[in-house]
This record gives C-alpha cells, sequence and structure tokens, in this order.
C-alpha cells in the first residue's frame, strides 16, 4: 500500500535550515498516516539510526500515550479536507545524559511557556487548561551502545476530540489561540523545544523547577495516585519528582508508571489560571 502524500505545506525547508545549527546533522520528515511517530522512531533506532529527526505525521492510527494509553489523532470536520485537528510528532537524538528525570516535565514546560500563560502542566506530562487535557508528551529511550537515542513524543490538540472513552476530559488550543493551524503550530515549537532539550542535557531539570511550580495544576490538590499513596501536591523537586503530603510526612513519587488523579471531592479548578 502506497501512503497518500502529505496534504499540508508544512515548514520542512525553513525548520530544517533553523534547527541544523543547533543539531548537527538534523531532519524533518513529514508522513500522511502511521501507526505512532513514536513507534517508527523507536523501530529506526534499533536499526542504528542516531542522526536527529523530526517525524511528524499529519495522521496516527495507533497513537500512543504513557502507561500504554490512546492517543487520539484526528482532522478537523469543519476546516479543509482532512486538515490536522491535532498535531502529532516525535522528535528523536542521542543523549549523553544518564538521568533523565524530569525530562517530561522540562519539555512541557516549553510547550507551554511558548504557547499561553494560562496553560497549565499536569505531572508528569500533561498539559491542561481549565481542568481539560490539551496534550501530552510521551518519552522513550533506545540503547546505541555508549549512548541512549532519545524519542520525545507530543500531541497536542487543536480542536477537542470527539470521543466517549477519553480517560480524561479534553480542550483545543483553538479555545485560547483560535488564529493556530497545525504547521503554525509545529513553527511556534519547534526551536524552543530544541533549545530546551540542549538546556537539559547539559543542566537537568533542577533550574526549572520554579518554573515549572508555577504552572503546576496539582499543587494544593488532594490527589490520589495507583500505587495507592493520597494526600495533597507540594509541588515537585529538582529531580522533577511529584512530592506529596501525606499522613507521613512528604514523599517524592518519582516513577512516570504511577497516575495520579485529583480525588473526587476536589475542585475542578485550575491553579494556573487565576
Amino acid at each position: 500500500m502506497h501512503a497518500v502524500p502529505p496534504l499540508q505545506a508544512w515548514p520542512v525547508t525553513a525548520l530544517r535550515a533553523a534547527l541544523a545549527p543547533l543539531l548537527p546533522g538534523f531532519e524533518i520528515e513529514v508522513l500522511a498516516d502511521i501507526d505512532s511517530t513514536n513507534s517508527e522512531l523507536m523501530r529506526r533506532a534499533r536499526q542504528g539510526q542516531s542522526a536527529p529527526l523530526l517525524l511528524l505525521a499529519e495522521r496516527q492510527h495507533a497513537g500512543r500515550g504513557r502507561m500504554g494509553r490512546v492517543w487520539y489523532s484526528h482532522t478537523d470536520p469543519q476546516g479543509e479536507a482532512r486538515a490536522p485537528a491535532s498535531l502529532t510528532f516525535s522528535l528523536g537524538l542521542a543523549v549523553q545524559r544518564r538521568e533523565l528525570s524530569g525530562l517530561s516535565l522540562a519539555v512541557g514546560l516549553a510547550i507551554a511557556q511558548a504557547l499561553h500563560p494560562a496553560i497549565g502542566l499536569k505531572w508528569p506530562n500533561d498539559l491542561w487548561w481549565k481542568g481539560r487535557k490539551l496534550g501530552g508528551i510521551l518519552i522513550e529511550t533506545a540503547s546505541l551502545g555508549a549512548q541512549r537515542y532519545c524519542v520525545i513524543g507530543i500531541g497536542l490538540n487543536l480542536l477537542a476530540p470527539n470521543a466517549a472513552d477519553l480517560r480524561n476530559p479534553a480542550a483545543g488550543l483553538r479555545e485560547l489561540l483560535p488564529e493556530l493551524d497545525a504547521t503554525a503550530l509545529l513553527t511556534r515549537l519547534a526551536a524552543p523545544l530544541v533549545h530546551a532539550l540542549l538546556a537539559f542535557e547539559t543542566q537537568g531539570f533542577a533550574p526549572l523547577q520554579a518554573a515549572y511550580s508555577r504552572r503546576d495544576v496539582l499543587q494544593g490538590q488532594a490527589l490520589r495516585c495507583s500505587d495507592g499513596r493520597e494526600g495533597s501536591g507540594a509541588g515537585v523537586d529538582a529531580r522533577g519528582a511529584l512530592l506529596l503530603h501525606t499522613a507521613r510526612g512528604v514523599e517524592a513519587v518519582l516513577s512516570d508508571e504511577v497516575s495520579v488523579r485529583t480525588s473526587p471531592d476536589t475542585s475542578a479548578s485550575d491553579p494556573a489560571q487565576g
């Protein structure tokens, strides 16, 4: 089966020119349809690919979120034929840093700062607005000898998907930024994302702790973790671990395999909107 040619005028040449000086050998590739951009980059990494690559798909038919959840990639029913109503892409690159704790927080912060002051962050990998999810981040790694190949997958809603089985209520970025389309959104995010990754490689998450806390939608909320712990959100530490104030004191939740939800009696208000 031959792939359908990409339908959008993506700024491939401009992005390559802007980012290649930061990431030598950088390339950008656009596909009309694929199972998952993260899955594809992980497959290529296992085959030995190590050059930095931004892989974008106009549609993912098996998009993945954290902990095996589904990510919906959809089109705009009111716009031009098959115009993307979400932006889904992955950036793969070799990294020297061994400790990647806090990377998803750093990526989320870079995206939020590039888009709008009202966007909040829900530990460890979601972008949030008014109690609804705007998008998420999925980070995976593959061994490349002495190095690791890191794949940062990003999915952002331009329009909220119409799906009945969403784990969290969804929002679309056009509610905040009505002028955005998928190509403009990619242009707005690509350079800040690369700069954030390069800074994280040398400094880690610690310098971002205060800026993250200002957008932390879990801070002060009653929380329930999938590992059974309960308490109130007390921010994040310098590693990017969630701090949970429990009856036993403040505990750190570091594993991103632990999911966190607000307790039923917690207000759905977003602290970042105040």
